[in-house]
């Protein structure tokens, strides 16, 4: 009868374990949603709202109150062109890979 009760009791945790998971993957979701809806165009000196701006075939953000200048990844490479070998090797440096 022990390895019954012991087989409920693990099928039992199991399934705690998955909803625990499951309520975590949830909040967090709900977190990062929250965050970013708090900082989503918002300017990182001032908090100031960023307006979206063409430049050179760019969309860029700039704050209005700073001028703050807002780069998506690969912006900064494409408005600074194919100008330099060195300037591949200062981009690497921000990659994430």
């Amino acid at each position: 009868m022990s390895n019954e009760d012991d087989y409920f009791k693990r099928i039992e945790n199991e399934k705690k374990a998955a909803l625990k998971s499951k309520i975590d993957t949830d909040a967090s979701a709900v977190a990062s949603a929250e965050r970013k809806a708090t900082h989503w165009h918002k300017c990182g000196k001032c908090g100031q709202d960023m307006e979206t701006l063409a430049y050179r075939g760019v969309e860029i953000e700039k704050c209005p109150d700073c001028h703050s200048v807002l780069l998506d990844p690969g912006e900064l490479q494409i408005l600074a062109g194919e100008e330099s070998a060195t300037l591949g090797s200062f981009f690497g440096m921000f990659s994430k890979s």
